[in-house]
C-alpha cells in the first residue's frame, strides 16, 4: 500500500458462521513496518471470531499495558470509531466470504475471460475487469444511506476510485487467485491472494481476558494521557 505498508498474511480461515480462523500476519516494510519495530516485532497473530478480530502483540507493547499481550478490536466499535469505513469494515468482517470478488466483477458489467492458465500446478480459468470501489460496497454490503455517502466521502478524500480485479477459478468452480490493484492519495495498493484446502475445519479460540486490552479503552486512555 503505497510507502505505507507491505505485507504478507498465512493461515486458515472459514466463512460459515461470520468470519473465524488465525493468520500470522508480517509486515515486511512502510511505516506501519518501522511503527511494529519501534513495539518490538514486525509479526503477529490475529484471530478473527464473529464479533471481534484480536491481535497479538510483542512484550514492548505488554510492558505499556499492564502485560495484556492481546488487542480486542470490536467490529461494533470499529463502526462507531471509523465512520462509513468503519461500518464498511465491519460489514466485510461479518459477512466477507472469498466469492465476494466473483460477485464483485459480475456487478461490474466488465469483466473478460482473459484464458487458462496454472496457478500452482492447479488448472484454472483466468477472469479480469475494473470495478467502482464505491458501487461494489452499495451492492455488496447492508449499509445505510449515510453510512454509504459517508464512506463514498472518505474513498473520494482517500482517492480511491477504481480497482483491477483478477480472479483464477478452479475446475469446481472455486477460486484459487485473486489480484486486486488501484491507486490511493498514498500510492498504488494491490493485494494477492491464494486459496486452498476448501472445507478444512477451523477452529478460533478467544484470547485470555486477562491477557487482552480492548482497543476503545486504549483510544480513551491516550486521550486522557494529554489532559491529566
Amino acid at each position: 500500500m503505497g510507502a505505507v505498508m507491505a505485507m504478507t498474511a498465512d493461515g486458515s480461515l472459514g466463512w460459515g458462521d461470520g468470519l473465524t480462523g488465525t493468520l500470522t500476519i508480517t509486515y515486511t516494510g512502510g511505516t506501519i513496518a518501522d511503527t511494529m519495530r519501534q513495539m518490538g516485532t514486525t509479526s503477529m497473530e490475529a484471530r478473527y471470531l464473529p464479533d471481534a478480530y484480536y491481535a497479538r502483540m510483542g512484550d514492548a507493547f505488554a510492558e505499556q499495558t499492564g502485560g495484556k499481550h492481546w488487542i480486542k478490536y470490536p467490529y461494533a466499535a470499529l463502526e462507531t470509531l471509523g465512520g462509513g469505513s468503519g461500518a464498511y469494515l465491519k460489514d466485510q468482517m461479518e459477512n466477507s466470504t472469498p466469492n465476494q470478488s466473483v460477485k464483485l466483477l459480475l456487478a461490474s458489467g466488465d469483466v473478460r475471460r482473459v484464458g487458462e492458465e496454472k496457478v500452482r500446478g492447479e488448472r484454472t480459468t483466468h477472469y479480469s475487469g475494473t470495478v467502482e470501489v464505491a458501487d461494489f460496497a452499495t451492492r455488496n454490503s447492508s449499509l445505510s444511506e449515510s453510512q454509504l455517502a459517508d464512506l463514498r466521502k472518505q474513498l473520494e478524500q482517500a482517492g480511491v476510485t477504481t480497482q483491477t480485479v483478477d480472479i483464477w477459478v478452479d475446475d469446481e468452480n472455486l477460486l484459487v487467485k485473486k489480484v486486486e490493484k488501484g491507486e490511493s492519495a498514498n500510492g498504488v495498493y494491490s493485494q494477492t491472494a491464494y486459496y486452498s484446502d476448501y472445507g478444512t475445519p477451523v477452529d478460533t479460540e478467544v484470547p485470555p481476558a486477562a491477557d487482552t486490552a480492548d482497543f476503545s479503552e486504549l483510544l480513551q486512555q491516550q486521550g486522557a494521557g494529554p489532559r491529566s
